[in-house]
């Protein structure tokens, strides 16, 4: 090990180095300690001295767990090559066994008692390694043989405790030589292998909905020895836990303070604005997410720092998929969209459009750089941001504003569709006679072809109720007219009923129904009545029962003064429950809501009322 003394000189420092010092050092050594391990014929015999710095010298590589396959080799060879040379001194072998084996004879054969406080300081720095990699049982495997070479039996696991917990809070832990200065005792280690294993299990037993359990664990970890920057969150992972419950108020309570804690915890926050979105507390929502954009503007998310006082950390030996969930830093441009769409959906139109407005100008600026890439991302398809924000310039009044962004829609999504679309069950399937209509030299999924497809009529949807806002009637009929009437429905044919189509199947009807209803009403008031008459019946066609579809065809037989038809159509549409048509299918895009609402039938009592009269007369003339 002579190539590894400079390395040792790292703990002989007066002071402790700085962190960066630490990670060039490490860095630099790793590959030239592979190379050591690895060369043949190097005597080796576990001497006292080698015993202490042995440890130590793991105990290095944990500034590289999770991102150094070197280290993770090295840290592997170094364990075997320490327990190569103490079986062979004491006359035993360790070839073909496994580490939890090697572990096993080690404690059996060794009985120096200079050897045991090393040995039990690299027990826990096994442990520390192994826990990074997930491997519990390993570690409850390796502390009840540590307990039983001590024969204390202090690590029996009473019933209802936590095994694992248990095994480790007995650990006696070995007495600190003052022959080789530490960067972490014994005593700080065990606490974080505590901390860190109390947490771990916690978020496993979060992620597979053992609540109460994952909810008695996360609060161990939170009594544990830990940073703030931990310690906030777990209580970001113990408030969704409640929120899982179905418990939001204890939800809220974890989630504040985690705050308290640590006010650069956003995860916390951005979890609490979801709180009161569940419990519908809109106002608040809505400071949180904004308190939430105004931190990440000033401070974007960087990665955790460590404490630069200890090698290994809490945040070093706890890694899982829900905790990286659960701690995803949201993106500026996420929480802009988020702040617009709650605006639009609460009804607050100026402070959607101002919000929209942001996040597309955030997009002309390159939002792909503001948008993760891994798939985590809430943000919906762009186009359907275009159209949302579309939606809430026409409920604004800025109707010219709306025709504006859905042409951007339509000019990019135009040469993305191809001829003919053969919905399939199996929707891998695309039948495409048409070539050159593909992205990047190649043929779009047909699920990306139905996107296409629908951004675009509901582009023209639009279009045609912002020229209708304005009073230009002939050239809403236009756009109501066009991709929306004939070319959506010859492009999109259904060659076999699935049960379980997909969205953009079902939302292509919803936007001809809208579309020949807001047609037809253009017809009624340019007075070309037979023309309205047939947009409705073609709507009642798409949607049978639509009650919009089914009033708007009452009124165009009246004013046909085809009263006694007019009169037969009412009985049947006020026979109709209600709410036969509402919650039929999925619900609808949010930039289908406002055109739905356009489309409404405005003068249902003044109908009925006329109807009801002219029943009355005709009765008493019978």
């Amino acid at each position: 090990l002579s190539s590894t003394t400079s390395y040792f000189s790292l703990w002989e420092y007066p002071t402790l180095p700085s962190r960066e010092k630490q990670m060039e050092y490490t860095r630099g050594s790793s590959g030239s300690l592979v190379s050591v391990l690895l060369r043949p014929g190097q005597p080796c015999s576990p001497t006292p001295s080698l015993a202490m710095r042995s440890p130590c010298l793991l105990e290095a590589f944990f500034p590289l767990v999770g991102w150094c396959p070197t280290c993770h080799m090295a840290v592997g060879l170094f364990a075997c090559f320490f327990f190569f040379s103490v079986l062979e001194a004491c006359g035993a072998c360790g070839q073909d066994l496994s580490t939890e084996e090697l572990w096993q004879k080690v404690l059996q054969e060794v009985t120096v008692e200079g050897l045991q406080a090393p040995l039990h300081r690299l027990g826990a720095l096994q442990a520390a390694w192994w826990l990074a990699a997930g491997r519990l049982g390993s570690i409850a495997g390796l502390f009840q043989l540590l307990a039983a070479a001590e024969d204390t039996g202090r690590g029996r696991c009473s019933e209802g405790q936590n095994e694992l917990l248990s095994l480790l809070k007995a650990w006696q832990v070995p007495a600190e030589g003052a022959s080789l200065p530490l960067v972490q005792s014994a005593e700080n280690l065990k606490e974080i292998l505590c901390t860190a294993a109390a947490l771990l299990q916690g978020l496993q037993e979060l992620e597979a909905g053992n609540f109460p359990t994952a909810i008695s664990l996360l609060q161990e970890a939170a009594e544990g020895f830990c940073s703030k920057n931990v310690l906030a969150q777990i209580h970001t992972c113990l408030g969704c836990c409640a929120q899982q419950m179905g418990k939001p108020q204890t939800a809220l309570q974890h989630l504040k303070r985690a705050l308290q804690v640590d006010f650069q915890c956003l995860p916390a926050l951005s979890h609490a604005a979801a709180v009161y979105h569940e419990l519908g507390e809109m106002d608040t929502e809505l400071q949180a997410l904004a308190l939430l954009y105004e931190a990440l503007e000033k401070n974007p998310p960087a990665a955790a720092s460590s404490s630069p006082y200890f090698l290994i950390q809490t945040e070093l030996l706890v890694h899982t998929q829900t905790h990286t969930s659960l701690l995803r830093h949201r993106r500026p441009s996420e929480v802009k969209y988020l702040l617009a769409q709650r605006c639009l959906q609460d009804g607050r139109v100026t402070d959607a459009v101002e919000h929209y407005l942001d996040f597309l100008a955030l997009f002309q600026e390159g939002l792909q750089q503001q948008v993760p890439l891994d798939g985590s991302s809430t943000l919906p398809r762009i186009p359907e941001v275009f159209l949302e924000a579309a939606s809430a310039l026409q409920q604004a009044g800025r109707h010219q504003d709306a025709i504006t962004v859905c042409k951007e829609v339509i000019r990019r999504t135009t040469d993305l569709i191809p001829q003919m679309l053969r919905v399939e069950q199996r929707l891998e399937q695309l039948e495409c006679p048409s070539p050159g209509t593909g992205l990047a030299g190649g043929l779009l999924s047909q699920k990306e072809s139905l996107c296409c497809l629908a951004w675009r009529t509901a582009g023209y949807l639009h279009q045609g109720w912002g020229w209708a806002k304005l009073g230009e009637s002939k050239e809403a009929i236009t756009q109501f007219s066009r991709e929306c009437l004939e070319d959506a429905v010859s492009r999109c044919i259904c060659v076999s009923v699935a049960e379980n189509l997909p969205p953009e199947v079902e939302v292509l009807p919803k936007i001809r129904l809208l579309s020949l209803i807001g047609r037809g009403m253009q017809f009624l008031e340019l007075g070309r009545h037979k023309e309205a008459l047939l947009d409705f019946q073609h709507g009642l066609q798409v949607s049978p029962g639509d009650p919009a579809a089914a009033s708007y065809l009452v009124q165009a037989l009246w004013k046909l003064d085809r009263k006694q038809e007019a009169a037969s159509q009412w009985q049947k549409l006020s026979q109709s429950s209600p709410g036969e048509q509402e919650g039929k299918g999925r619900p609808l895009p949010l930039y289908l809501v406002s055109c739905l609402e356009l489309a409404m039938f405005p003068h249902s009592g003044i109908l009925a009322s006329t109807i009801q009269d002219y029943l009355r007369t005709a009765a008493r003339d019978t």
